[in-house]
């Protein structure tokens, strides 16, 4: 019995130690298995306190790579940000939250803004996870700088540039490319956002903050372009790709270069002198200045312009419309009384820029008429309608909208048309739809026999429930004329049995016009009383003072009104040294409010109101007042022929491009392409800008007529010289 349990006790026992024995050899092989096959990179996640051991981003947004080995690499380090990422994502989200303002322009609802400014926030953090994450933890701050350097060396290589934190491709077309580059506009402020980025140190990470808006140790060296349109190149229209010159060189939607053009574009071979002033112009300009072999074949078909001597001439009984155009504008106030030329109608868009004559006799009434050059009208018949003083812009007009708030022009005309406007579904239609104000008047007149055409345009106009004032085919002019009523109210396209086109979602902005697609469905006409469009504004002149309901902060918008007169009367006027009756096209650069423009309406110019895309969208009041302009990123070149203005003002325009251009001395060269020889630029800004600035105007070999600094900010005048370095 004693030898059994003493038996049965040993066996127990080292039942026990074998047992514990297999434990540790099991523990052992699955410590040695890991540490195998896990690399000190993953196998501790850590919450980082700082960016300083990842080296400096390469653009990640900027470039589509195509190498297997940059895939390799981009999918290694998916799993560092996998691990990162999570520890991350609180403090990333309170920063985006609380770093940036809303954009600008909504151009979505509120809450979407919000969202795609926080998305976009986080594809930055994202995009500077994704690179290696560096083994050495103790490279110094000139080695990232260093790094930083050659990535932007290497995106200027690349298939595709940024624009304002936003992808473009070399076409642009895609469509989900241009909403999001309309919606993710920032805050005109953009020193604010600088200044709150060094301020978000203390969250722990460093920001790369970039230099000053010019370099002032650059030294330039210019060249002139070397393009197929020559002297009369107009970059993001004029494309010199391979498959454009096949079907002409001026592609069918915006397309701007990879890098913005840094050349000069050359003057006209034959000679080019100052243009004829203000009011001649409107009779005779000078024909070596516009002139161009197709511009001459033309002229042999149209007698409204007739080459006599060293001038163009243009007959004022001469006319595209027979019977003279003003017997045109007369029959079209007798089919429609209520147009009242100058007062009830005072913006009118002239939608293909044909007869500039038209747009000479509405001026002689008191509207001011916005010429639209079609991009496929190789004749230039907008730099004719530039040289003679009259506001014109080109653009393509296809696909995208054109750069416009909706509801702002109270008429406009298509003379002599053939766009189809039923064709793509009425897209072409539906957009001048989005711009026309509630109420306004579309006129237009055509030739067309085509029963087809003519059934196919009245169902159109019938399903955006237009009203057809007038029909009437002059015996005089040999044209049908056709004038169509926007609705004033929401009321009618209730009734309507069809719903085709349908009505726009509520959160479609339709002030939204940068690179956004035109769209198929249609804009509901403006009910509440923050929304511009709602009433007719006051009859011309009395609306140029006048501040609507809708407006938000009128004590500003008088304010500047105001400003701006005693600057132009006390100072631009008398103290610039300029002769203003040699002024007629001018443009500002960065308008606000308009009161600049409103300034100099008694001057007998006119003003194109360039309202930056990345500012606050005051356009619409702007056109309530009865002046024009314009929505553009300056960081792209603008829709216009070289040699179109003589007057570019640009007050405080460069601080706030600080930071948003990839090449801001670019903006200088566009200036300098935009500009008649002899013409002037009066820049307003911080002397640290004005500094390197005129250095560059002056590797231009441009005329610095007057400096004036004080308190840190001052001013330049300059004049552009016909000589070319």
């Amino acid at each position: 019995m004693a030898l059994a349990r003493f038996g049965r006790q040993v066996k127990r026992q080292h039942g026990v130690c074998v047992k514990m024995t297999a434990v540790a050899i099991l523990g052992l092989c699955f410590i040695f298995v890991w540490s195998m096959f896990s690399s000190p990179s993953n196998s501790v996640t850590v919450q980082r306190e700082s960016f300083d051991d990842i080296a400096e981003p390469v653009a990640s947004s900027t470039m589509v790579s195509k190498s297997k080995g940059k895939d390799i690499e981009k999918h290694d380090a998916n799993d560092n940000k996998k691990k990162v990422e999570s520890s991350l994502k609180e403090k990333d989200d309170k920063k985006v939250n609380g770093s940036l303002p809303l954009p600008a322009h909504e151009h979505k609802s509120g809450k979407k803004n919000e969202k795609h400014v926080s998305k976009r926030k986080k594809d930055k953090v994202k995009s500077k996870l994704s690179n290696k994450v560096s083994k050495e933890n103790q490279e110094n701050q000139e080695q990232e700088e260093s790094q930083g350097e050659e990535a932007e060396k290497e995106n200027e290589d690349e298939e595709e540039v940024v624009v304002d934190d936003k992808e473009e491709g070399l076409d642009g077309e895609s469509e989900e490319k241009g909403e999001m580059e309309g919606d993710a506009d920032v805050d005109e402020s953009v020193d604010q956002e600088t200044q709150e980025m060094a301020e978000n140190e203390n969250e722990g990470k460093k920001r790369k903050i970039k230099g000053p808006v010019f370099d002032p140790k650059a030294h330039y060296s210019w060249k002139q372009c070397s393009t197929r349109s020559k002297h009369n190149y107009i970059p993001c229209i004029d494309v010199e790709s391979g498959f454009t010159r096949l079907h002409g060189y001026r592609h069918r939607e915006r397309t701007c270069p990879k890098a913005p053009p840094m050349c000069l574009v050359p003057l006209p071979h034959d000679g080019y002198d100052s243009p004829v002033h203000w009011p001649e112009s409107k009779l005779k300009v000078l024909y070596k200045n516009v002139g161009h072999p197709k511009l001459a074949a033309y002229m042999k078909n149209h007698n409204w312009l007739i080459k006599s001597g060293e001038y163009l001439m243009f007959p004022q009984n001469q006319s595209e419309f027979k019977g003279g155009v003003v017997h045109y504008l007369e029959s079209i106030e007798e089919m429609v009384p209520d147009i009242e030329w100058g007062k009830n109608i005072r913006v009118v868009l002239d939608v293909g820029c044909s007869d500039s004559s038209f747009v000479a006799s509405l001026l002689d009434k008191d509207v001011l008429t916005l010429s639209l050059g079609l991009k496929d009208d190789l004749v230039d018949l907008a730099q004719v309608s530039l040289e003679r003083g009259f506001a014109t812009f080109v653009s393509p007009f296809a696909r995208r909208r054109l750069p416009f708030p909706s509801g702002v022009f109270d008429a406009i005309h298509c003379g002599r048309c053939t766009i189809p406007w039923h064709a793509h579904e009425g897209k072409l239609l539906l957009e001048i739809n989005r711009i026309l104000r509630p109420g306004g008047y579309f006129i237009l007149s055509t030739k067309h026999d085509s029963i087809e055409e003519e059934n196919a345009m009245s169902t159109l106009t019938s399903s955006i429930c237009w009203n057809i004032l007038a029909h009437k085919t002059d015996d005089v002019s040999e044209v049908g004329v056709k004038i169509y009523q926007k609705p004033e109210s929401n009321d009618i396209y209730v009734l309507r049995r069809r719903r085709n086109p349908p009505l726009c979602k509520e959160n479609e902005n339709p002030d939204a016009s940068w690179y956004v697609p035109m769209k198929t469905c249609l804009h509901t006409v403006p009910s509440a009383i923050e929304q511009h469009g709602t009433e007719w504004p006051e009859e011309w002149p009395k609306r140029l003072e006048t501040y609507p309901d809708w407006l938000n902060n009128k004590e500003k918008a008088i304010d500047d009104t105001k400003h701006w007169k005693d600057i132009v009367d006390k100072s631009y006027l008398t103290g610039l040294g300029i002769n203003w009756s040699t002024i007629r096209n001018v443009m500002d650069m960065k308008a606000i409010y308009g009161g600049f423009a409103a300034a100099l309406l008694q001057q007998k110019i006119w003003v194109m109101n360039v309202v930056p895309v990345h500012a606050p969208d005051t356009l619409p009041f702007i056109f309530e007042r009865g002046l024009v302009g314009i929505y553009h990123d300056w960081c792209e070149p603008f829709g216009t022929y070289p040699r179109s203005y003589d007057l570019l003002h640009a007050d405080h325009f460069f601080s706030r491009q600080k930071n948003r251009c990839k090449h801001p001395v670019s903006i200088v060269v566009e200036m300098d392409r935009i500009l008649r020889p002899g013409g002037w630029v009066v820049v307003r800004d911080k002397v640290e800008i004005l500094d390197p600035l005129e250095a560059i105007l002056r590797s231009l070999r441009w005329e610095i007529r007057m400096t004036y600094s004080q308190n840190k900010e001052g001013i330049i005048c300059a004049q552009k010289t016909i000589w070319r370095p």
